[in-house]
Parts: structure tokens; C-alpha cells; sequence
């Protein structure tokens, strides 16, 4: 067996690079962040990407690429920050549940006013950044924060903390878009609403692989609430989704190059919810990691919809 402070994480690919070429004293530290697992960093980031290019299609332009790398940025730290804001909270939690006992906290490996450093550092490297977006940027991304505060509590108070995932991961939505347009209105709405949806689906998929673990501990999750519900509730959590995407492209006014990917888009989200298994945890890690193209590829939706035929 691994020693601690080697050990490859269950949820981390057995390739990742933190194990393959960081330095041994940084891996507990990229461990903490999960930047052994980069799967969330997209899922952050994404609906940042997507809500500064449907502002920018509206306008019949392309994304800014400086803000999307500043997205990009953000959303790892940010995502760090919370990851470890997370393990803070949940260690006793964490010690009790395979996957995670062998997370940085749990398992001795950084302490608890360590995280606490390590957290705010990555805080204020997003706020630096968050600062160069404008007023009203700032005012939502400070608003996040209560979102973020609050989700590790959720899975002890409601059968739906994968509801609240989705309303602080897809704040990226109405940021990016007020960080591309310098307002927001319907279409932002709509984007960030079909976000929550999309992430109650792929969030209850990920949870398959603790549904044992969070019986024992007393953690809820979508995905016990459901029980043997839960490939009808991931295909009615997408059919949400899509319907919400297609009505904030509609009301942004995007052109018709839109579809064609938005269509693949429905085509993913399909097979993900007819392959879903509640028997089969690593099945459902793989269709969890696959939601970064399905995000990828609304993007790529929502920029592509800035071309409109002459005389539309």
C-alpha cells in the first residue's frame, strides 16, 4: 500500500500529474486544492466562459480571451479555495468515507489552520483579479461567497445539496456575463437556471460513488433521496437543462450556428442519463468527468451563435 502521503486518491486518475511530477512536500498541498483533479476546475470555470460568450454573441462578437483567461485563473483558485473550505468543515465526515479518508485533513497530512492559510491566500490572488471586472462583477462575485460559506452544510440540513452545488458553481454565468456586458437580464438568468440543472444532474451522478459511505456517516444527498429513481431524475435534471439553454439563447438573440452544437449537447446529456447505474460507482465517476465537454461544447455554442445570416 501507498504511504499517506503518496497514496493516489480514489476519485484522482492513477496518471494525474500531481502524483506523476510534483514534488513529494507540494503534494498534499495540490491535493488539498484537487488539483489532482482538474475535472472541477472546468466545471467552475465553464459556466464563466459560457455567460461571457453568450454577452458577447448578443453583441455579434467574439468571447474577450482576456477574460477568459482571467476566468480560467479564478475558477482554480477559487475552486481550491473551496475545496479546502470543504475539507475544513467535513473532516470528521471525510474520515468515515473511503473515497475521501485519505484527503490532506483527514489524514494528518496539512492541519487545519494550514488550510485555513492556504485558503485565504487563494482568495486574494481571485480577488486581485475579480477587481479588474468592474463594479458590478465585484458585487456578485463578493455575493458568492455566502453560497460557497454555506454549501458543506447543506449535505446535514436537505436532501438536496447538489441543488446548492448548482446555484454556487454556475454563479460563473451571471459573473462572466456581467463581466462581459457591464449589466445583466434574462438571458443570464436563463443561462445560470439551465447551469443549476445541469449540475443537480451530474452532481447526483458523482454521488453514486459515496451512497454507501453517506448512509452510514448520515450524509444526504439527490442521489439516496432518489434511490432507484435516480436515472429518471438525471434525465429530467438535463431535460430542464437543455430547455433553459435554448430559451437564454433565445431571448439573447443568438444566430442559428447555435443548434448544431447545442444539439450535441442534448445528445451527451441523453447518454449520460441512460447509462447512469446506481450499482455502478465507476461508471458514474467516468459520466461525472465527461460533463466537462458537455460544458466545452455549449461554450462553443454560445460563442458560435454571434454569426447571424444578413438581415437577421
Amino acid at each position: 500500500m501507498s504511504a499517506p502521503d503518496t497514496a493516489i486518491l480514489p476519485d484522482a486518475a492513477a496518471g494525474n500529474w500531481v502524483d506523476r511530477h510534483a514534488p513529494p512536500a507540494l503534494r498534499p498541498w495540490l491535493k488539498l486544492g484537487r488539483f489532482d483533479r482538474p475535472a472541477g476546475i472546468w466545471l467552475l470555470m465553464l459556466p464563466g466562459w459560457q455567460g461571457i460568450a453568450l454577452a458577447a454573441a448578443g453583441q455579434g462578437q467574439w468571447p474577450n480571451p482576456w477574460l477568459l483567461v482571467a476566468f480560467f485563473v479564478g475558477a482554480a483558485l477559487m475552486r481550491a479555495a473551496g475545496c479546502a473550505f470543504n475539507d475544513i468543515v467535513d473532516r470528521d465526515f471525510d474520515a468515515q468515507v473511503t473515497r475521501t479518508a485519505m484527503r490532506p485533513i483527514p489524514a494528518g497530512l496539512i492541519s487545519v489552520k494550514q488550510a485555513w492559510a492556504f485558503l485565504i491566500g487563494c482568495c486574494l490572488v481571485s480577488f486581485g483579479i475579480l477587481v479588474c471586472l468592474g463594479w458590478l462583477a465585484i458585487g456578485l462575485g463578493v455575493a458568492s461567497l455566502v453560497l460557497v460559506a454555506a454549501y458543506p452544510f447543506m449535505k446535514r440540513i436537505t436532501w438536496w445539496p447538489q441543488a446548492w452545488l448548482g446555484l454556487t458553481f454556475n454563479w460563473g454565468a451571471l459573473l462572466g456575463y456581467a463581466a462581459a456586458a457591464h449589466r445583466l437580464d434574462w438571458s443570464a438568468a436563463l443561462l445560470y437556471a439551465s447551469g443549476l440543472f445541469w449540475t443537480l444532474g451530474y452532481d447526483t451522478i458523482y454521488a453514486i460513488q459515496d451512497i454507501e459511505d453517506d448512509a452510514l456517516a448520515g450524509v444526504k444527498s439527490s442521489t439516496r433521496r432518489l434511490g432507484p429513481h435516480v436515472q429518471k431524475g438525471v434525465l429530467a435534471f438535463y431535460i430542464a437543462c437543455f430547455v433553459l439553454v435554448i430559451a437564454a439563447a433565445w431571448v439573447g438573440g443568438l444566430g442559428p450556428l447555435f443548434l448544431p452544437l447545442a444539439a450535441l449537447v442534448a445528445v451527451h446529456l441523453s447518454r449520460q442519463a441512460a447509462r447512469v447505474r446506481i450499482d455502478d460507482p465507476a461508471g458514474a465517476l467516468a459520466l461525472f468527468k465527461s460533463n466537462a465537454q458537455v460544458g466545452f461544447v455549449l461554450f462553443l455554442a454560445l460563442a458560435a451563435g454571434m454569426w447571424k445570416p444578413p438581415g437577421l
